[in-house]
């Protein structure tokens, strides 16, 4: 089976809310829409400044999404104007989740490593939140994401977030 990438459109807005559900562990699709500071990631997608890849591949003649890595810049015209790990204004924040039972198999590097190429184009860098002990940490180190001092919070489930920044030379 041949995983392939793909650029996101806005046709894969219902891809995104399952995917974000899945990068924030939430239960449910509407778990998500229902918070503010994670539908952020997704409502509205497809604005200027937005952009994403998916890893998708043809099982049984049916192609099956695995995964999907996306940005968006910061607005200040919304009620949530930022997400979890914003940095700077100029840099867009990453949300990224690969289906439970496809990790570890190289779609998180695949999806990342596209989404760099396409991004290094149009901004300075790419920022992010992670959970302190989120294995994918040494994805992000791996690809040259660097954790950003004094970022570091208690998240909505008790344990501790940061903001990473890879920035672009």
């Amino acid at each position: 089976m041949n995983t392939t990438v793909r650029v996101l459109t806005t046709e894969d807005v219902p891809t995104l809310w399952t995917m974000l559900m899945h990068a924030a562990h939430e239960t449910s699709v509407e778990d998500v829409k229902s918070s503010p500071a994670l539908a952020w990631y997704v409502q509205d997608w497809g604005q200027v400044g937005d952009m994403g890849v998916v890893a998708q591949q043809s099982i049984d003649g049916r192609m099956n999404v695995l995964g999907a890595a996306w940005l968006r810049l910061c607005r200040q015209d919304t009620a949530v104007p930022c997400g979890y790990g914003y940095v700077a204004k100029e840099i867009p924040e990453l949300a990224i989740a690969v289906l439970g039972e496809h990790r570890g198999q190289g779609i998180g590097t695949m999806l990342l490593t596209h989404l760099i190429e396409l991004a290094q184009t149009q901004f300075p860098g790419i920022s992010l939140s992670t959970r302190s002990n989120n294995p994918a940490v040494r994805l992000y180190e791996r690809l040259g994401f660097v954790r950003v001092a004094g970022t570091e919070i208690v998240n909505r489930t008790g344990s501790t977030s940061y903001s990473m920044v890879k920035r672009f030379s």
